[in-house]
């Protein structure tokens, strides 16, 4: 069968449908932190293998690597393995002790950008007879690869600009996105962006986004991608047409993680294609604003106005795309 729904709840499931499965191996081009601890969850008595497949080609960004590793802290029945060769396939193996039960294989990475956007990626079941050379092919990548825990593995630092450089774009060559919080006005909205909660509508309190200007686009094609249906109905969608949200990871400068929202539309008239044009947080709107409030050291029923910025340090913050899906967010002021 081909699955292009609800891929997510697919593989946090399927260990509840395979009674006498013991491990499971995933062996994924990109990964995210995010769905592995869900798997972790839902799998707690079940000895997890997670392989980032493209590390032997690209390494691994300081900040993920980070996050990876905290989770195998947390997780003791996850193994996380970097393949030392370029591996950009997705697969997805149930096993019982060496037999594999189960196995998918398909485009979606294991990330909530490759799992949690319907439509977006697919994942289809193996053929049995194709399980002895799946498990062959399985066997090699993870005999070349090296524990996230290992002490050679090749970091790449993620670029910081001074903070009062003048350049509305300083980290530009460096593929860094500096999102500002303030409107055309130079200005904090009152009822929007930072303070989209104090607005009158279907807000709750805390709720919150990073507005994405049409600049930011231009300037970052890769990093924002365009709305998965572009100016025409998804016959299979509830909504109205472009009104598909893709969920991504985000990983803040200390620390802090949570799950994205690219969300609304815009338009780039040079292109055509409808873009996002704000990020804001999931499930809740409110874990982006109550974080970024805490920061600031502002109550959720603050206006905040650009002289809390300014006394916080900055009134921006840089964002770059550290994988698949996932984002590094600097809103540091040292």
């Amino acid at each position: 069968m081909l699955y292009y729904q609800e891929l997510g709840r697919k593989i946090f499931e399927m260990q509840d449908n395979l009674a006498s499965s013991n491990n499971i191996i995933i062996v994924s081009g990109y990964i995210g932190y995010q769905t592995i601890k869900m798997l972790g969850d839902a799998c707690p008595n079940t000895h997890i293998t997670i392989v980032y497949g493209m590390y032997g080609s690209e390494c691994i960004s300081q900040p993920l690597h980070q996050a990876l590793n905290e989770i195998q802290a947390e997780y003791k029945n996850i193994e996380i393995l970097y393949s030392t060769i370029p591996v950009h396939s997705k697969i997805y193996t149930w096993k019982c002790d060496d037999n594999i039960e189960k196995a998918l294989i398909g485009s979606a990475n294991f990330s909530i950008s490759g799992l949690m956007n319907d439509y977006k990626e697919v994942l289809a079941d193996v053929e049995n007879n194709t399980f002895p050379d799946l498990k062959s092919y399985c066997d090699y990548i993870c005999s070349k690869s090296i524990s996230c825990k290992d002490s050679s593995i090749k970091i790449k630092k993620v670029s910081k600009a001074k903070r009062n450089i003048k350049n509305i774009q300083p980290l530009l060559s460096k593929n860094i996105c500096r999102a500002t919080l303030l409107n055309s006005q130079n200005l904090v909205s009152k009822k929007s962006g930072l303070n989209w909660g104090l607005s009158i509508g279907h807000v709750s309190e805390g709720d919150a986004y990073i507005r994405i200007t049409m600049d930011n686009i231009k300037n970052f094609p890769n990093m924002f991608p365009p709305k998965k249906y572009l100016g025409i109905d998804n016959p299979l969608s509830t909504g109205r047409k472009n009104r598909e949200n893709d969920e991504v990871e985000l990983i803040w400068d200390d620390g802090e993680k949570m799950i994205g929202l690219l969300e609304g539309q815009q338009i780039n008239k040079t292109n055509g294609l409808i873009y996002p044009k704000q990020l804001s947080s999931s499930s809740k709107k409110s874990i982006l604003g109550k974080y970024l409030r805490k920061r600031l050291g502002v109550s959720l029923n603050h206006t905040i106005t650009k002289a809390d910025l300014k006394r916080y340090g900055r009134t921006n913050i840089d964002i770059s795309l550290i994988g698949e899906g996932i984002y590094y967010m600097d809103f540091s002021v040292k």
